[in-house]
């Protein structure tokens, strides 16, 4: 036979085995650390809010029943200024004559004219331990009938 004649048989690269490489495998790793550690650092995220927003929400709750208490318990007259405890939560309120008032008129005026005194009621929440302690301030206005005798009507 001659040469050109003879088929040159077709060269088949030689077959790799099946799987990944080393650094295929390495990179796969890196990936899915990175998406954990990510997933990892949003899911301490939502537990820390969740925490804040459970001990806001009981501040504002032991907040409501102590302004409940006022005028019933608690005095509701100038100058009164007490603290407690209620769980993990410490209050502390004052009370003091308003001094805000509408365009035109004092608050004392206002008290002479219709026998009612308007007191402001503050109240301080705190919580938890320094140097992680929090507190939440909260603040009312209250009417008070004032004695006949003390304005003046009869």
């Amino acid at each position: 036979m001659s040469k050109s004649l003879q088929r040159r048989a077709p060269r088949v690269a030689p077959r790799r085995a099946g799987g990944f490489t080393l650094l295929e495998l390495l990179l796969a790793f890196v990936v899915f650390a990175l998406s954990f550690a990510t997933v990892l650092e949003i899911l301490s995220g939502s537990m820390r809010n969740t925490v804040r927003a459970r001990e806001y929400t009981e501040a504002a709750l032991t907040a409501q029943s102590v302004m409940d208490q006022v005028g019933l318990e608690i005095p509701l007259e100038a100058g009164f200024t007490a603290s407690g405890e209620s769980g993990d939560y410490h209050w502390e309120i004052d009370i003091f004559g308003y001094e805000g008032g509408a365009e035109g008129f004092s608050p004392v005026e206002l008290a002479e004219l219709t026998g009612i005194e308007l007191l402001q009621v503050d109240l301080l929440v705190s919580w938890g331990v320094p140097p992680r302690d929090q507190s939440s301030e909260f603040s009312t206005v209250r009417a008070m009938q004032l004695n006949r005798e003390l304005t003046g009507q009869e």
